[in-house]
């Protein structure tokens, strides 16, 4: 039976560590609040020699050498991230296979913000069935330290910088495993969190008669409140979702790996599934939310620690801006 493996993982974290003491600082809290409010405790913040290409390539290179696969073998990447270096060209994916010397593999950014890394899973994971005997990288990649106002007290505390990746193949499985995935959008949603900076709106009244030389440095913008409630009900369904397409059951699953958002909302999509917390997988409290980049940081970190077993049964669950969501099932490492 063919089938797709996730054949090696990497990550990448900024050295500087911004922790809720300084964070406190800035916006008129305390160490304690920040903490009791998000279950963040401290987040990596990228200098200014690096990006979301130089932190997703370093991450491409450890998952490459975990799974003892060459740069020129890659024949497609897929990087994920709400932050490129560009807006919107060249890709982020381009300027990592120029630092990886993965030419002429395939290469795009894909967008689905928080949910986005899933997205790439899936894509991906079809190409290689298509394809068999390719090689992928799925990378998310993420700066959001540049993307907040450090001065708002409602969502600078969430956000850090960092990256991780999986090396992708098929392989002949000689038995069957579980996996079953799901991916939805609600675009009525698209304004409880946005950023403005795009094309959507033009840079001047009259483009032809006027040169435009400054614009306001546009800031993430978020409903705190009604994004919580979505995805404390949404997390919930695309697991129960997923199980009910396996089919299997709840209480099978060993671990589940949710996008690190926010520990409260974490700890409600417990109590509404009946699932011991224990089962939930968490890196949230050194990493913060890093939107795309969090289900593959969790994923690495869980493989490195060994907490992340061959035949485990395994839930990835993700949702964010658009509004996305997304989930997969898999008996590690298949897909």
């Amino acid at each position: 039976m063919l089938t797709v493996k996730i054949s090696g993982t990497g990550s990448y974290l900024p050295t500087r560590v911004v922790t809720n003491e300084e964070m406190s600082v800035r916006i008129g809290s305390t160490p304690e609040w920040i903490y009791s409010h998000t279950g963040i405790a401290s987040r990596h913040v990228a200098d200014a020699t690096e990006s979301a290409a130089t932190m997703g390539a370093e991450a491409a290179r450890r998952a490459l050498e975990s799974a003892q696969v060459k740069p020129g073998d890659i024949s497609i990447i897929a990087l994920t991230t709400t932050t490129p270096d560009y807006c919107n060209y060249p890709s982020t994916a381009c300027l990592v296979q120029k630092a990886l010397g993965c030419r002429p593999a395939a290469a795009f950014d894909l967008s689905a913000a928080c949910s986005g890394f899933v997205y790439g899973l899936e894509m991906v994971k079809s190409y290689l069935l298509c394809h068999p005997g390719h090689k992928a990288l799925v990378i998310g990649s993420e700066v959001l330290s540049r993307h907040v106002d450090w001065a708002d007290r409602s969502s600078a505390m969430l956000f850090g910088d960092g990256a991780a990746a999986v090396v992708l193949e098929t392989v002949d499985c000689p038995t069957p495993h579980l996996s079953a995935s799901l991916l939805g959008a609600d675009g009525g949603g698209s304004d409880l969190i946005a950023r403005e900076g795009g094309a959507r709106k033009p840079l001047s009244a009259n483009l032809l008669q006027e040169t435009v030389t400054r614009m306001d440095v546009p800031y993430l913008q978020m409903d705190g409140h009604a994004v919580y409630a979505f995805a404390v009900r949404k997390l919930s369904e695309v697991v129960t979702a997923l199980c009910n397409q396996a089919p299997t059951s709840l209480e099978s699953l060993d671990l589940i790996i949710p996008h690190q958002a926010n520990y409260r909302i974490l700890e409600a999509v417990a109590r509404r599934m009946s699932v011991p917390l224990e089962k939930f997988y968490f890196n949230l409290q050194d990493v913060g939310n890093t939107s795309s980049a969090s289900i593959p940081l969790c994923l690495d970190k869980a493989v490195r620690e060994g907490s992340l077993k061959p035949g485990m049964r395994l839930a990835l669950a993700g949702f964010g801006s658009g509004l996305t969501w997304a989930g997969m099932l898999a008996e590690w490492p298949y897909l």
